[in-house]
């Protein structure tokens, strides 16, 4: 399983170690001061998306940007259980509308490929012209992107847009909404590291820095200082770009466990992690339960959420875990599945359940399903040496599945060709990339069916794929820290 880890660091991996400095008489300049995770995590966030939130495939892909299995799977799904209520019922309520609400909507491609489905399901139109789909994305620039998406527009009779953060939804009343789903979006809320020690929670801080090497591009040190610390989106990007350079500092200071929300539950936690054990509190993704909790509708199918992270004990008791990873600047953090259950407890919420992604989406769709990353990751003698190798094998990869993989829509693929590559080897990327039709595998982490891995077999095993290491690698168990399914349905 090296290889996929060793992909994932090539801009696809969710948890790396941030760069870190503890000497600070070495450093740079201060760009700020010592401050809680989640602050630090909140002021970048917005720096990221206001200066980058254009570019955001360039520095990671989700399941949902551009792939339409997941959003086809969570159709599935819904309609399966619309269609059991209503002959449970009688019918009754059968004119009632269907709030259905996506939290961190991106781009809008999800929630275009979930109504597409549901569309085409509902044959005898019973469920979906109930629909009322409600996009919520806190993120302006991202909003503005689902409401350019044209497969999205033809929907627009029944879709609405709220530029909103999921943890105080106030503006929609209790028990309205029948479906929740939230994707890839409590990595991104505000989370807190935290660790027990002598009898205290402690929680990290950190405090930015600027690389030595970038200072000679910014003469007007304190105006670029100002801007960073008020969040100017205007005066920011008359600077050189900044966030993947940052250099962070940390320490670690007491926190009032009283100020900490659900804090008897965290403490709880934390007293079956060892002292000294660092561990995400997905804050947001706490509060945001509460939320959801609040707008389920007696009855309703319920809350969903899809990210990556871990429920094993073992994991998150291990020193040497990755807690979160940068790209392109941004915190981004492992979703402690263990204590969002613990705090779903608290509320209330006894049918919640824990399973992998992968699992869902199978079993959704009737199909098993891998995602290119593990295709990837089952070839017996993955290419070593320079990294357009891999950029080359991947690229063959997807030439040999796009012989038997057919979307209902055209994405061109986002892959960036190692800038590294000579011009020789660079020409044929740049050939192989360009053959690669619209409507094929639209990234590097879409979803294949067995079928379509079966019928792709002759192409695969050219490349040297083993049929029965892809069978096998359908049958493994989610992996220590994997993309996981949380979900609960209405009281």
């Amino acid at each position: 399983m090296a290889f996929i880890h060793d992909c994932e660091k090539d801009d696809r991996s969710k948890f790396m170690s941030a760069q870190t400095a503890n000497d600070p008489d070495a450093l740079p300049q201060l760009v700020g001061d010592f401050k809680p995770v989640d602050l630090w995590q909140a002021h970048i966030n917005r720096l990221f998306y206001g200066l980058l939130g254009t570019r955001v495939r360039e520095f990671y892909q989700t399941f949902a940007a551009a792939d339409f299995r997941l959003g086809y799977a969570l159709a599935e799904d819904y309609w399966r259980q619309c269609a059991a209520r209503i002959q449970t019922t009688g019918g009754e309520g059968r004119s009632a509308p269907l709030v259905v609400m996506e939290w961190g909507a991106g781009n809008g491609n999800l929630a275009a490929c979930f109504l597409d489905r549901l569309q085409e399901l509902d044959k005898e139109q019973v469920i979906f012209p109930r629909i009322q789909y409600i996009c919520v994305e806190q993120e302006p620039v991202l909003l503005e992107q689902a409401k350019q998406n044209a497969d999205l527009t033809k929907h627009q009779d029944r879709v609405s847009f709220e530029c909103q953060s999921v943890e105080d939804l106030a503006s929609f009343g209790d028990g309205t909404v029948d479906r929740i789903i939230c994707n890839e979006l409590w990595s991104e809320l505000p989370t807190k590291l935290v660790l027990r020690k002598e009898g205290e929670i402690k929680e990290e801080q950190l405090r930015p820095n600027l690389d030595e090497k970038r200072l000679a591009e910014f003469p007007d040190w304190p105006k670029f200082v100002e801007a960073f610390d008020q969040v100017n989106l205007e005066t920011l990007p008359t600077f050189a770009s900044f966030l993947g350079d940052l250099v962070w500092e940390r320490e670690y200071q007491p926190v009032d466990a009283k100020e900490l929300p659900f804090r008897r539950t965290v403490t709880e936690f934390l007293k079956s992690i060892d002292e000294e054990v660092l561990v995400p509190y997905n804050l947001g993704a706490c509060q945001s339960l509460k939320e959801a909790q609040r707008l389920l509708a007696p009855g309703a199918i319920g809350f969903s959420s899809f990210d990556a992270g871990t429920a094993d004990p073992r994991v998150l008791n291990d020193p040497e875990k990755p807690c979160f990873t940068v790209q392109g600047g941004q915190f981004s953090f492992m979703v402690n599945f263990q204590l969002l259950q613990a705090v779903a407890i608290h509320l209330g919420i006894e049918t919640g359940i824990i399973e992998s992604q992968r699992d869902f989406v199978s079993r959704s769709l009737g199909a098993h399903v891998l995602s290119v990353m593990d295709l990837l990751a089952s070839h017996p003698f993955p290419p070593e040496g320079e990294p357009w190798q891999l950029d080359a094998f991947i690229l063959r990869t997807l030439t040999a599945v796009n012989q038997t993989y057919h979307s209902p829509y055209q994405r061109q693929i986002e892959f960036p060709i190692t800038e590294s590559t000579p011009p020789k080897e660079r020409a044929e990327l740049e050939r192989l990339l360009k053959g690669l039709p619209s409507q094929g595998v639209p990234d590097t982490i879409a979803y294949l069916t067995e079928s379509e891995l079966l019928a792709a077999k002759p192409a695969l095993e050219q490349l040297g794929y083993d049929l029965e290491g892809i069978k096998a690698m359908m049958q493994f168990p989610p992996q220590p820290v994997d993309y996981m399914h949380f979900s609960f349905v209405g009281k």
